[in-house]
């Protein structure tokens, strides 16, 4: 099976770029998408043979996820349970057969770090609710995580190292996620593949020079880590600041 995510960055103008094409040409059996900036209603987006499941923030044009399937979930749930945490369109989980699918696009700290605090309290609620998960099945979990784990996952570690995205809070809460019992599936694959990157600035042609970080990831429970088949980086994919990453299980 082939699992896609991708931050869109408003998925009514990557629709504008493509996207219905490459979607097809991507051929996945999962799509998770991220920042849609979507309210219901706002977009008739279909795919034939596959489902969609949502999840809107409250806030117009601002967050929100989806998940497209060709495979009819057991059951699906918006949000982790928590009301503080639940109303700006983060989190879609799929029940599967035989795993949890959770989709997440993780809140950013901000510029001057003024919602560093809500993303270290964010950070352990979502990594609570993944380990209750993972005591029924296993998880495979994806989405924008907000966070270069390693010097090694962006351009210029040391000029951000305070920078959101690359405080030690950050990078130490996302080690704790790993272990709780979950595998950065990219670098199970590649341990020491510099320039890998999945975001970058739309200013001083930042990704025409490759100057950019690695945030969006799949994490899978560490018992799903011998299902793995690949791990890629769709990096000549355009359509928005992000580009689709993919594995295979």
């Amino acid at each position: 099976m082939k699992f896609i995510s991708w931050n869109v960055n408003g998925l009514r103008a990557c629709c504008g770029k493509g996207f219905g094409e490459t979607f097809a040409a991507l051929d996945a059996d999962f799509v998770c998408l991220q920042e849609t900036k979507l309210q219901e209603g706002q977009i008739d987006l279909q795919f034939e043979g596959y489902q969609s499941y949502w999840d809107y923030a409250e806030k117009k044009g601002y967050s929100g996820t989806v998940i497209f399937t060709r495979h009819t979930p057991l059951s699906v749930a918006q949000g982790i349970g928590l009301d503080e945490h639940d109303r700006e369109g983060r989190v879609v989980t799929l029940e599967m057969e035989t795993f949890y699918l959770v989709n997440v696009y993780v809140p950013n700290s901000q510029d001057e770090l003024r919602r560093l605090d809500y993303r270290m309290q964010w950070d352990a609620a979502f990594r609570d609710y993944l380990c209750r998960l993972d005591r029924h099945k296993p998880v495979i979990v994806c989405g924008d995580f907000n966070v270069a784990h390693q010097e090694i996952d962006l351009k210029n570690p040391k000029t951000n190292r305070r920078n959101a995205g690359f405080t030690d809070e950050e990078r130490e809460s996302f080690g704790q996620l790993l272990d709780a019992g979950f595998c950065d599936s990219f670098r199970h694959f590649y341990p020491t593949l510099e320039g890998a990157y999945s975001w970058w600035s739309y200013r001083f042609r930042a990704r025409e020079k490759n100057v950019g970080w690695r945030i969006d990831y799949f994490l899978v429970s560490k018992r799903l880590v011998p299902e793995l088949k690949s791990a890629k980086i769709h990096a000549d994919i355009m359509g928005s600041d992000h580009c689709p990453v993919e594995i295979e299980l």
